[in-house]
């Protein structure tokens, strides 16, 4: 499919991936695509000067971040990459990995993540053809901007990787994607999960109508709208916001605490609804948006997050579920997900292992990714073959 018009053109170099400590199952599923994919592919040029290592047993870069006993950090190469068009997938919220400090265990936190992104580049010596990341959930996302004398962590983190070489960085669901605008000169791309999370729904959701008069979509507060405008137009139904009402008289966290959930929207009850957000942070107000559409009479409720973080644990969504406030939430394995959230119920998760390797496959062919970008097109089909549309 997808895969056609790359066969006009020549790769930019020699594909590489380097997957940082805890990406490794994410990249071994790219890694399986890419090698189906290339071995399938025929082409009179694969055996060209300029096809040379087109086809591997892996496109896994060796490579190692061993640590001394203080918790400091290198990363070690194990192999050339002199001419590579390189790929760097990161998870910096991936606190599953931990490593030893003083002889204690430590959890690697977003920080530890990023200086190994830095570390890999700083390996790499200039000898790669390009350097791309992919960093799932933006590092730093949140601090975007400033409200008053702050830090702008995740402007200067983008600006100090295009500044050691990284010309594309792609991310999922930015909380803001304006924040490309710190580096005007590199490539930026925000991308949505949409088409996956709503086959995943398709598959896993029984009588499911699409019907405007039987589902809704919820966006859980304003900054949310965007993507929420884009599932309620390709499903076909309406919309409804919920706004916070802050205090703003005091900080609680680094945040005004919120006061209530007000709803803006037409009557959710008989309906089944949709709450779309990018990530599900302590999930407290996600609960609480629930808790009020239910208040409205509304049918089942769905999460669609491309983030699961759960800092606060899965107790609460345990408790929503087995009191009928949310009926399934479904999150992406692009980050982190304990053994625990994997064996909830009410937990759906979202694979975009294929949907990353058809990117890079691209990119690396030097073509436009722009129709992956935008799967409208899939999304109707979809739709139209379950006869949901």
């Amino acid at each position: 499919m997808k895969n056609k018009a790359n066969y006009n053109t020549i790769p930019v170099g020699q594909l590489g991936i380097i997957a940082l400590p805890g990406c490794e199952e994410l990249a071994s599923k790219i890694d399986h695509y890419l090698k189906k994919w290339r071995y399938e592919r025929n082409s009179e040029h694969k055996s060209t000067l300029a096809f040379a290592g087109y086809e591997k047993d892996t496109y896994i870069v060796d490579i190692t971040f061993p640590r001394f006993g203080t918790g400091e950090c290198k990363a070690a190469l194990k192999q050339t990459v002199r001419g590579y068009d390189i790929f760097i997938l990161c998870d910096c919220f991936n606190y599953g990995v931990t490593y030893k400090m003083y002889g204690m265990d430590v959890p690697m936190s977003p920080d530890d993540h990023f200086a190994n992104i830095k570390r890999a580049i700083s390996a790499i010596e200039g000898k790669a053809k390009r350097i791309s990341v992919i960093m799932p959930m933006l590092y730093e996302g949140r601090q975007h901007k400033r409200s008053s004398r702050e830090s702008l962590d995740c402007a200067m983190m983008l600006q100090e990787l295009h500044s050691m070489g990284v010309e594309n960085l792609i991310t999922f669901d930015a909380h803001d994607p304006r924040v490309m605008n710190a580096i005007p000169l590199c490539g930026f791309e925000s991308v949505s999960p949409a088409y996956q999370m709503i086959k995943s729904m398709v598959r896993n959701i029984e009588n499911l109508s699409l019907d405007k008069d039987k589902l809704m979509v919820i966006s859980p507060d304003e900054g949310g709208m965007g993507r929420c405008i884009y599932y309620s137009t390709v499903l076909g139904v309406d919309l409804g916001m919920f706004y916070k009402r802050r205090d703003y008289s005091k900080i609680v966290d680094g945040r005004n605490p919120i006061i209530a959930h007000e709803f803006l929207g037409d009557n959710v009850a008989g309906k089944d609804v949709i709450i779309v957000d990018d990530m599900i942070s302590s999930g407290e107000s996600m609960i609480e948006v629930a808790t009020k559409l239910k208040e409205l009479k509304a049918n089942r409720i769905y999460v669609f997050s491309a983030f699961g973080l759960f800092c606060n644990g899965l107790e609460g969504f345990d408790k929503a579920f087995e009191e009928g406030l949310i009926y399934r939430v479904f999150t992406t394995n692009l980050i982190y997900r304990t053994p625990e959230l994997q064996q909830r119920e009410w937990y759906v998760e979202v694979d975009l292992s294929k949907y990353i390797s058809y990117m890079v496959d691209t990119l690396n062919h030097d073509t436009s990714i722009g129709e992956l970008l935008d799967p409208a097109d899939k999304i109707n089909k979809l739709l139209s073959d379950k006869g949901l549309k």
